[in-house]
């Protein structure tokens, strides 16, 4: 008996225990609310950026007083003005022409943290004028992304106005480009009930104190309308556990296929602007501001288009199956047709051109605790240069490769594949001949419109 009246003994010495520490938060936490204004900011004046950042996610009342124009506005000054005669410009000009009360709730730390983030681009940019003479993109955009703290998050809405914003799964680096990838679990709604996508850039600023939690700044970089696309929506791939939804080039849904939930949301993102458009937000960065230069040869007005430099990736998101550059790609006037300029960097019937794959194309994924591999299915990046070694056309994409029925191949005598990407500007096909169990590249043809090329060379004018 004894026994069985110390249990409830202990469990009301716990409950009282709990009572206690909650009435003492609450205590502590009405002190903080009962006291004047002026002596918490004056409490808060002794803490540096990253605390006074922290501290605002507490309550309310905290996030208030934690955006103090004043309280910033000599954060700013001590920290961010370090030559003295600026210091003394900036307080002389601020005293002359609007005074602290005048200047918007936040202004002073927004304009802190802008500062912070502009300091630290001009450190790094520098790395990104390092160009990389096979591909015509910044070699250390990597680096360059990492050292500046940027993450990548998802915010899904649903049709009844809810969102869920997702914080990034798992990324990986490749050549050319940066896959980002979001698990389901039980965060996101029905596949059917999605009503848009939006793709946020997120900078996190490093203040003083790391351990603390970091502000960041979100650069909007995509946002999709699910209604609109479903009509282009197409399966690129499958296996006996998810199935692969390509919803525009760069960005798959992966499906269970028992349920229809969403397993994944995947995102391939091109190298080209990637720092730009993660930092500062980007509509559309397909295409680069052009060099003026009329489109065809002046001299020759049959030669049409020359000096063209292709890069063309095949990858998945755990390694690489080919990686080359062709250059001196060119274009007669009687090869463009359809409105289409007809580029080719490997001919079909030139076989030292031939270029084999290295190991069986598939595409890996893993959610939580399932992970699987599709077949016959991979992320293309292409990178096409003009004649003065820019950018021009840039594409990141999960695509397919499908069976081909040609006629019989003397030289190929397996079976034969396409990949074949398109969209308004551009048409990419690749035929692969599989023979001894292994994959080879026998033909590569890029087809850009008419109009985009006229459109490159225009702009400038």
């Amino acid at each position: 008996m004894a026994c069985l009246k110390a249990v409830p003994l202990r469990l009301r010495a716990v409950t009282t225990s709990k009572k206690a520490a909650e009435t003492s938060s609450k205590s502590t936490q009405n002190v903080f609310e009962r006291l004047p204004t002026e002596i918490l900011v004056k409490i808060l004046s002794h803490l540096d950026a990253s605390a006074l950042f922290s501290i605002s996610h507490i309550t309310k009342l905290f996030h208030q007083l934690a955006s103090n124009n004043d309280l910033w506005k000599k954060l700013y000054i001590a920290e961010l003005c370090n030559d003295k005669k600026k210091q003394n410009k900036l307080v002389n000009v601020q005293v002359s022409t609007k005074k602290i009360g005048d200047y918007a709730a936040g202004y002073w730390k927004e304009l802190y943290l802008k500062t912070v983030a502009q300091r630290d681009m001009k450190i790094w940019k520098s790395l990104l004028g390092t160009i990389s003479i096979h591909t015509g993109l910044p070699s250390q955009t990597e680096q360059v992304l990492r050292n500046l703290r940027v993450t990548w998050e998802l915010t899904v809405t649903d049709k009844a106005g809810r969102e869920s914003t997702l914080e990034l799964s798992w990324s990986q680096f490749s050549e050319t480009s940066l896959t980002l990838c979001w698990c389901g679990g039980d965060c996101l709604p029905n596949y059917e009930q999605i009503s848009s996508l939006q793709l946020h850039g997120v900078r996190r600023f490093a203040l003083s104190r790391p351990s603390l939690k970091k502000p960041g700044r979100r650069s909007l970089m995509e946002n999709l309308d699910m209604r609109s696309l479903t009509k282009s929506t197409q399966v690129i791939g499958q296996d006996q556990l998810v199935q692969l939804k390509l919803l525009q080039p760069g960005i798959i849904i992966g499906l269970w296929r028992d349920q229809g939930s969403v397993a994944f949301i995947m995102f391939t993102l091109h190298f080209y602007k990637l720092v730009e458009r993660s930092t500062q937000g980007s509509s559309d960065c397909s295409h680069v501001e052009p060099v003026i230069q009329p489109p065809f040869d002046d001299i020759d007005s049959e030669y049409g288009l020359h000096g063209y430099q292709l890069h063309i990736v095949l990858h998945n998101t755990v390694c690489k199956f080919m990686s080359e550059s062709f250059s001196q790609l060119f274009c007669r006037r009687a090869h463009i047709s359809d409105g289409f300029i007809m580029l080719t960097a490997i001919s079909r019937t030139n076989a030292s051109q031939h270029i084999q794959l290295s190991g069986s194309i598939t595409m890996p994924w893993r959610c939580e605790a399932l992970e699987g591999a599709v077949e016959n299915c991979c992320i293309m990046s292409l990178t096409l240069l003009d004649e003065f070694r820019q950018p021009f056309i840039c594409i990141s994409s999960p695509v397919s490769v499908e069976l081909e029925k040609v006629d019989v191949s003397y030289d190929y005598d397996g079976e034969h594949y396409l990949i074949h990407y398109k969209d308004s500007d551009i048409q990419v096909k690749m035929q692969l001949a599989k023979m001894k169990k292994r994959q080879t590249v026998i033909s590569l043809i890029v087809n850009v419109s008419v109009c985009i090329v006229n459109k490159h060379f225009s702009r400038g004018y």
